[in-house]
């Protein structure tokens, strides 16, 4: 473990948002990933609580420069779902400017969901990194879920937001979903992934927070399909 990065993996409606009901029920992780030796620290998908958000990082001696997204849903960025409002990037931007990062294919529906203006994105192309302090966050374009939906990988950490999860990986029945995509996602594009390297979804869905991909290619379904063909006669409904 390199011993100047800094990752906090944040478990809305118990580590931040503990009195909003929904953030207990959607189980969305928020993640703040850093350098300890500059201090500097990004948060990927904030969402629930942004000042609570915030305050974890300021209790730890970092400072926000940046936000990273995996995709647009409100419940990872904020905006209105089923009904509720969800704060998000809008309220984080409020609290401390700063550079949101996006997969060009998502920027429209980040920019739709949150109000922001397009000065405020930074678009990214699969194999892009963005710089927090001198550690390089490498941007992996995973799209299925939704067309722009991206993964971050940093010193082994795994951050797929709603493309993989330890049990199961992210609908493709919701607007802009691309099973065959997802197929590609999975067993290609994060193919590059060590399996050493650690998975942190973007939901709590299984009773482990976290779990090597290795383990994680070995007992997730998803990865039972050797072919495009047998995962859309499983998943392709």
């Amino acid at each position: 473990m390199n011993e100047r990065f800094y990752f906090r993996q944040l478990l809305a409606g118990r580590d931040i948002a503990t009195d909003n009901p929904l953030a207990r029920q959607m189980v969305n992780f928020v993640y703040l990933m850093g350098d300890r030796e500059t201090g500097e620290a990004v948060v990927v998908d904030p969402a629930y609580d942004v000042a609570g958000i915030v305050d974890v990082a300021a209790e730890d001696g970092m400072t926000l420069t940046g936000a990273l997204v995996t995709h647009y849903h409100p419940d990872h960025i904020g905006g209105s779902m089923m009904g509720y409002t969800i704060e998000g990037m809008a309220e984080l931007m409020e609290l401390v400017s700063m550079p949101v990062h996006v997969q060009t294919e998502e920027a429209d529906g980040v920019l739709k969901m949150t109000g922001l203006d397009e000065t405020d994105l930074v678009k990214h192309s699969s194999g892009d990194k963005v710089m927090v302090g001198e550690l390089g966050i490498e941007c992996i374009h995973t799209p299925g879920h939704t067309p722009g939906s991206q993964c971050f990988l940093v010193e082994g950490h795994l951050v797929a937001g709603d493309t993989l999860f330890l049990e199961g990986c992210g609908r493709t029945d919701l607007p802009g979903g691309d099973p065959a995509e997802l197929y590609h996602s999975l067993h290609t594009r994060l193919a590059k992934v060590d399996d050493n390297a650690v998975l942190f979804p973007g939901h709590l869905y299984s009773p482990e927070p976290s779990q090597s991909m290795g383990e994680t290619r070995k007992h997730n379904y998803v990865f039972m399909p050797k072919s495009e063909e047998q995962w859309l006669s499983m998943f392709g409904g």
